[in-house]
């Protein structure tokens, strides 16, 4: 249990000091290589990269708010970071320590203007979840209806642009990016953009109610409806809509978890292609089940409005994957941003292995294991190779950091399902319209 959410002061304070600290690891493995050989250089770099992304995946725990929600959107940054700084920001994608109940009802009563007793009929001090930005309470409203009421800690808005200053120069200082200025400078305005958007509940609602009219006549999706007069900036009400937890799937049947499985990624195309607007936080925690195969949606702070230029792109390089014309995927990744022209030029016959790699679930007429699924593992082993020739010809594209997060997330939700299915005719649908 946390009292209190650390001062601005104080954030400052450890964010500079962590700064500090990463840089000076650095300069000193840098300045120690000069007299080393070539394998023990690497060997120091590889600790000094692990120590950096240590102290910098404490600290972000520590103080929660902005930076410690970028260090859980780790895997957005794979181009961005290396092994070594992702795995230690992977712990961080556990639940957060919830704050005291006491700062959580003063800041109901700052924003609703009385204390939760008089505003609900019952109201859980216990925390149902809590996570970097805020925390969860189960209520119930003087008109009988369960809801859930998200708090947001006191002073995470104020120092979202300071967090994610310090953030940036600690990720450069540490000599753990390496891609150019702008191209960092670019994914963070995306972030913040972003996590601006997270942290006004009134959006979020505006959210919840778009999605909630959308899926209205979908009875495989449930979204919750916002209990306006007990919501605000900073907290949020929403009708509890229960479901199971993915890591509670395992009594489930194969052939329920298939279903499942497919409305899950059903809802993921149907978002990027059809709507455009995406639920762009893929978490585990983000998502329940129920046992008509149903998938009940949480969370909407984090929505991201898709380019349709860029969906049109995204669907080319997708169909020229399938034909295994590289020409166009390259043309594709080009339209996407991805692709760095004044970097080296990428034989065509490059993008074969990773096409492979990355299709492989969509391939072929048989059902795919994602229960057993490895592309992760399988695409390692092609990284040495692009570290050593066509790292410059590639950086990361904006427009596509929360639609390869959600994308690579429910990949890992699929493999936690142990879905079995084949996707290809329903993608292909989505493809043609």
């Amino acid at each position: 249990m946390t009292d209190r959410p650390a001062t601005k002061g104080r954030r400052l304070m450890r964010l500079a000091g962590m700064t500090a600290r990463v840089a000076t690891g650095y300069t000193t493995s840098r300045v120690k290589s000069v007299f080393q050989s070539k394998e023990a250089a690497e060997r120091d770099r590889a600790r000094a990269h692990e120590q950096a992304g240590e102290l910098i995946a404490q600290t972000l725990g520590e103080l929660k708010g902005a930076v410690m929600k970028v260090g859980q959107m780790a895997s957005i940054a794979g181009d961005l970071l290396p092994k070594e700084l992702q795995d230690a920001l992977g712990a961080l994608q556990r639940e957060a320590p919830p704050m005291a109940f006491e700062v959580i009802a003063e800041q109901i009563e700052k924003e609703l203007g009385a204390p939760p007793p008089a505003l609900f009929q019952r109201f859980e001090t216990e925390p149902f979840a809590s996570a970097s930005i805020g925390q969860v309470h189960r209520a119930r409203t003087d008109d009988g209806r369960e809801v859930v009421v998200k708090v947001q800690y006191p002073g995470v808005d104020a120092a979202v642009d300071s967090d994610l200053a310090h953030l940036k120069i600690a990720l450069r200082a540490s000599g753990l990016v390496k891609v150019k200025r702008k191209a960092l400078d670019d994914v963070f305005a995306e972030l913040r953009a972003r996590l601006h958007e997270e942290l006004d509940y009134c959006n979020e609602a505006d959210n919840v109610r778009l999605f909630a009219d959308y899926y209205r006549d979908d009875p495989g999706v449930v979204v919750p409806e916002v209990v306006g007069e007990r919501s605000s900036q900073r907290v949020l009400t929403l009708t509890y809509e229960p479901g199971r937890h993915i890591s509670e799937l395992q009594e489930f049947s194969q052939d329920l978890r298939n279903a499942i499985g497919a409305a899950l990624f059903r809802v993921l195309a149907d978002q990027i292609f059809s709507l455009k607007i995406l639920h762009a936080d893929p978490n585990p925690g983000n998502f329940a089940f129920r046992e008509d195969g149903s998938v009940v949606l949480y969370d909407f702070g984090c929505v991201k409005h898709l380019d349709p230029t860029i969906i049109d792109a995204y669907k080319d390089t997708i169909r020229a994957g399938f034909a295994e014309d590289y020409a166009g995927v390259e043309d594709g990744l080009v339209r996407l941003g991805a692709r760095n022209l004044e970097g080296p030029k990428v034989p065509l016959d490059y993008y074969k292995p990773w096409r492979d790699i990355f299709m492989r679930p969509l391939l072929g007429d048989e059902p795919y294991d994602f229960g057993r699924s490895q592309l992760q593992q399988d695409a390692i082993k092609l990284v040495p190779g692009f570290l050593t020739k066509y790292l410059k010809s590639f950086q990361p594209p904006v427009e596509l950091v929360f639609l390869d997060r959600v994308v690579v997330g429910h990949y890992g939700n699929l493999r936690k399902l142990g879905a079995r299915a084949q996707y290809r005719p329903l993608l292909e649908l989505h493809l043609a319209g």
